[in-house]
């Protein structure tokens, strides 16, 4: 069998590097709809066309590339995203998609025949960085978003998303499920960089998901009475601030007795001065859980505590849940076959583990097979410029995904 050295995952990674890149902080600025984000998309058409795939764009912004006729149905996807969170690091998504170009790049080389219809995507704004909703394009492809849902999301500036859409050149009223697109598949695969340092400890190179945690995102809305803040005396104060804060340390002790994870990791304040006592402070609560029964502990938890807080400051809340994905179980059937085939087909160990982290390939799982791989990150940090990947990882990434791809989808 053909061993590539990853030759054209090196050049398609440096091509893709700088677009988006801020010179200030490192990291990256891939917002969805915007022009970092066209220009991503143009690198990825020309990836497509240059290897003579099928190029398309779906009604929902996604972009797919096509070896074979879709129309047969039982198509084998692979693929991931190339948004990024704000100041984010270079492999959280993209590798995944240079991964499957370089993949196929890897069975044209060694000379593998497809009995099935082959494809790559790359599924638009998944990070949810700019309109706060993770996951758009693959959640409206489900149906676990509606037309009139993605209509309401607005960004920080005021845009909503269909005049986004718009200002990129796509249709926002032909959103919304795609049914007849997901019958053409047969399995899908993510490869993905582990967030997390699970195979760093274990010392191997590439791992299989089993599940990811139930996780949401849930809005704080603390209102109190912007004030003079040098001349309102501190009993006379409704000061939101504090509430908030209150409760942000909370959130921490909940999720520690919880063994959860719970983060206040963004936050708006209205009028936003340093001489003015806050009329309103808007924070935003992401919490993950291994099981359903712990998330529910931690958010109710930190929920109580933070009406509390507000109850003793005189200042009114609202707790609004702006998104939910229960735990995700990969198809198991799936599942156990990559781990045959890289268990029984390459010298590479396999283990299996779970991960906190959403993907596309948890929305979709619920309407077809759906797996992951994942790649050793040797910090485990993820979401910021410090994210790595060693390039004799993402060899072994790029391999491990051929073989699955020639296991499901080749004589």
């Amino acid at each position: 069998m053909t061993r590539s050295d990853g030759g054209s995952f090196h050049q398609m990674w440096r091509e893709l590097l700088p677009i988006g890149r801020h010179p200030a902080s490192g990291g990256y600025r891939r917002f969805a709809w915007s022009g970092v984000d066209g220009d991503c998309r143009a690198w990825f058409e020309e990836q497509a066309t240059a290897r003579g795939l099928r190029y398309e764009v779906d009604r929902n912004g996604n972009q797919w590339a096509w070896l074979g006729d879709p129309a047969e149905g039982d198509a084998v996807v692979t693929g991931s995203h190339l948004d990024s969170v704000p100041d984010g690091g270079a492999f959280d998504g993209p590798l995944g998609v240079v991964s499957a170009f370089a993949a196929l790049d890897e069975l044209r080389d060694r000379g593998a025949r497809f009995d099935r219809p082959l494809a790559i995507v790359n599924f638009g704004d998944e990070e949810g960085a700019r309109f706060g909703l993770a996951c758009v394009g693959s959640r409206l492809t489900a149906g676990q978003l509606t037309r009139e849902q993605a209509h309401r999301l607005t960004d920080g500036d005021g845009v909503t998303l269909p005049r986004a859409m718009e200002a990129a050149g796509y249709d926002p009223d032909a959103i919304g499920p795609d049914p007849e697109r997901l019958a053409r598949i047969g399995a899908f695969v993510e490869l993905h960089v582990e967030q997390g340092r699970a195979l760093d400890l274990s010392g191997d190179r590439v791992g299989i998901a089993s599940a990811i945690w139930p996780h949401g995102r849930w809005r704080f809305d603390f209102r109190g009475e912007a004030n003079h803040a040098g001349t309102t005396r501190l009993a006379d104060r409704h000061d939101p601030m504090l509430s908030y804060a209150e409760t942000v340390l909370a959130a921490r002790r909940e999720a520690e007795l919880a063994g959860a994870v719970a983060t206040f990791g963004k936050i708006t304040v209205e009028p936003n001065g340093v001489n003015a006592i806050p009329s309103l402070v808007r924070g935003w609560l992401d919490s993950r859980a291994e099981d359903q029964v712990s998330l529910d502990t931690v958010v109710g938890g930190i929920e109580k505590a933070a009406r509390s807080y507000a109850d003793a400051h005189g200042v009114d809340l609202d707790i609004v849940r702006e998104s939910f994905t229960p735990v995700v179980e990969f198809d198991h059937a799936l599942r156990d076959e990559l781990a045959r085939i890289l268990g029984t087909d390459t010298d590479l160990t396999v283990p299996v583990l779970g991960t906190g982290a959403g993907h596309d390939a948890g929305i979709l799982s619920g309407s077809i097979p759906t797996a992951m791989l994942f790649v050793r990150n040797p910090t485990g940090v993820s979401h910021s410029p410090a994210e790595s990947a060693s390039e004799d990882d993402c060899v072994a990434g790029v391999l491990a995904l051929a073989d699955v791809l020639e296991g499901l989808a080749c004589r």
